[in-house]
């Protein structure tokens, strides 16, 4: 007896926006995978940081 595993829905890949192969899942291909792949590895990919060693502390008005 098998087990059927699940099935992921298909959704746009985020590279190209076909829709995803559940081999490659979430991208479409193995190419789509290996762009993304690069573009973590070139720091394509960053978060935004707001510095704040420039701000002054507010004073509490409660104090």
């Amino acid at each position: 007896m098998t087990e059927k595993t699940p099935q992921r829905r298909m959704r746009p890949c985020p590279i190209c926006s076909k829709l995803s192969t559940p081999e490659d899942y979430p991208f479409c291909s193995d190419r789509c995978a290996k762009i993304d792949l690069n573009r973590w590895f070139n720091q394509g990919y960053t978060i935004p940081v707001v510095e704040t060693d420039d701000i002054e502390d507010i004073e509490d008005p409660n104090e």
